[in-house]
């Protein structure tokens, strides 16, 4: 019953295949050929992964690349449909800014970035990726700084102010 409850759980997740490449390796008879499979999973909920896999066939890089990214799934704090705070990541050339955005305006992404975001579950936020456009360098920068996200009620108490001074304006003028 508990493996039947757990299979369930995964399938809820929304899994984006965001990059499929092939590689060569030259042999003495010529080239052999493999693929590199580039998967993001989410549960549309502050949960998010990213995950490589590699193989001769396409479909066997995408199964391995899917269940690495599940066992790397992280929370990120959120509000409401957005992020906390700015941040900016880079992971090697890849420079990546995420930035809170006010409900209703969407994810303002491109590839990579759009994938990871979508699959945590953000609605609105605004994007800029800078550098190299290694899609592979831009996913994981994105992964990084929203890994690096603090909770604000977190920043809150450390702080020792009221969490409506730590959260974003749109979100302080309702009460």
């Amino acid at each position: 019953m508990a493996k039947r409850e757990f299979d369930d759980a995964i399938e809820e997740l929304d899994e984006r295949v965001v990059h499929i490449a092939r590689t060569a390796k030259v042999v003495k008879g010529g080239r052999r050929f493999s693929f590199r499979a580039l998967v993001v999973v989410g549960d549309n909920n502050g949960s998010v992964g990213i995950g490589v896999g590699k193989a001769r066939e396409v479909p066997e890089a995408i199964r391995k690349a899917s269940e690495r990214a599940r066992r790397s799934m992280k929370k990120i704090p959120l509000i409401g449909t957005t992020i906390p705070h700015e941040i900016t990541a880079r992971q090697s050339g890849a420079q990546v800014f995420l930035k809170p955005a006010s409900p209703g305006t969407g994810v303002i992404a491109g590839g990579g970035v759009r994938a990871v975001v979508e699959a945590a579950g953000i609605r609105d936020i605004l994007t800029k990726s800078q550098g190299s456009a290694n899609i592979l360098n831009v996913v994981k920068a994105t992964m990084k700084g929203l890994t690096q996200m603090q909770d604000p009620v977190e920043v809150a108490q450390q702080r020792g102010v009221p969490l409506k001074r730590v959260q974003p304006f749109w979100s302080r003028h309702h009460d």
